[in-house]
């Protein structure tokens, strides 16, 4: 199985930048699909950005385009989520997901998860 952990979470101001981290252990060797999904308290969980294993194709939540921009390095078996411009609306607890099959907006499509690591913006 793939294990995948986050990292890089943390509490900025409004306007502030975050790099989020998604390490991959075990077995890693399959061309995974991966994303970025977040959740904030009382609020369902909802996708952020999704790259596919070359990198070549990427997604991303319309109110995140031109802030957020998601990458991976394969030799490193790590993705990244650069965050821009960050506004209150961004806080929630961000997970990274992988799965098999070809990039979608679905979480239902992906087969592991991390356990999220906590993004926090203040006004």
């Amino acid at each position: 199985q793939v294990r995948l952990e986050e990292s890089g979470g943390g509490a900025v101001q409004a306007g502030g930048s975050l790099r989020l981290s998604c390490a991959a252990s075990g077995r890693t060797y399959s061309r995974h699909a991966m994303a970025w999904f977040r959740q904030a308290p009382g609020k369902e969980r909802e996708f952020v950005a999704a790259i596919s294993w070359s990198g070549g194709d990427t997604h991303y939540k319309e109110s995140v385009k031109g802030r957020f921009q998601i990458s991976r390095d394969n030799t490193k078996n790590a993705m990244y989520l650069q965050m821009n411009s960050l506004k209150p609306e961004d806080t929630a607890i961000y997970r990274c997901a992988a799965g098999s099959g070809i990039v979608t907006v679905h979480p239902e499509r992906y087969s592991y998860w991390g356990q999220g690591t906590q993004v926090t913006v203040s006004s």
